[in-house]
């Protein structure tokens, strides 16, 4: 019996796609060409000639990372002058409202007590030179400047004889006769003036009178030991 031998299929040669009638064609071109020309004139409106070296650039994807810089470049410039995200940014405005001179990681190292046979009138919050610190409560600044042994120093009026006093900043960020929010940053933390380390030195005066930092504060919705606000929803025992 003879075998059956199936036929072989071998390729040969590139494949053809079959052919598009002309005039369909003819559209599918048509609208590619349309669709490159839009995107085209899209990015010549986003991207600003100026993204690339030298004045322009014919890389989009380079052009696109230019105008990203810029955008992030810009919120932080808006972030620099407040407090970090956590701080309520409505309850700042508030003239009664009380917050964290250091609301980052911070260790205390002198409280409101006697030092070294003197009295040492406030609580220092140590800090990496350069953390930013910030206005407890709204008032008018009244001294930045360098001052003594406080260094470079920060004092705010709250009005009712009440002032609290900010010292030992590498840079201060506020100037005399501004008016500041509870949140508004003062300056950078640093050890200027009579200072063995980096760290904010936070005093609370009442009508001329030494006040405990960490006591008035509690009194007032903010925990400095547990770095808790009652204005930013935390729960404060006094």
């Amino acid at each position: 019996m003879a075998s059956q031998q199936q036929p072989t299929t071998r390729y040969r040669g590139r494949r053809r796609l079959p052919k598009l009638p002309s005039r369909r064609y003819a559209a599918v071109v048509t609208s590619a060409f349309l669709g490159a020309g839009v995107v085209a004139l899209a990015a010549g409106a986003v991207i600003p000639e100026s993204a690339g070296i030298g004045g322009g650039s014919s890389d989009p994807t380079a052009q696109a990372m230019a105008v990203q810089d810029r955008l992030n470049a810009a919120d932080k410039a808006n972030r620099s002058n407040n407090r970090p995200a956590a701080a309520n940014a409505v309850e700042q405005g508030k003239p009664d409202v009380w917050l964290l001179p250091v609301p980052t990681k911070f260790e205390i190292t002198t409280l409101f007590a006697m030092r070294w046979g003197v009295m040492h009138w406030g609580v220092d919050m140590a800090a990496p030179c350069g953390t930013p610190y910030y206005a407890a409560h709204a008032g008018t600044v009244v001294l930045a400047r360098m001052n003594g042994g406080y260094g470079n120093e920060v004092q705010i009026d709250h009005g009712k004889g009440l002032e609290t006093i900010y010292g030992h900043a590498s840079k201060l960020l506020v100037h005399e006769g501004q008016h500041v929010d509870a949140g508004t940053l003062l300056g950078l933390i640093g050890t200027t003036g009579y200072s063995t380390g980096c760290h904010l030195h936070f005093e609370v005066n009442v009508n001329g009178e030494h006040k405990d930092p960490m006591r008035y504060l509690l009194d007032h919705g903010v925990d400095i030991a547990k770095r808790i606000e009652e204005a930013n929803g935390g729960t404060v025992i006094s």
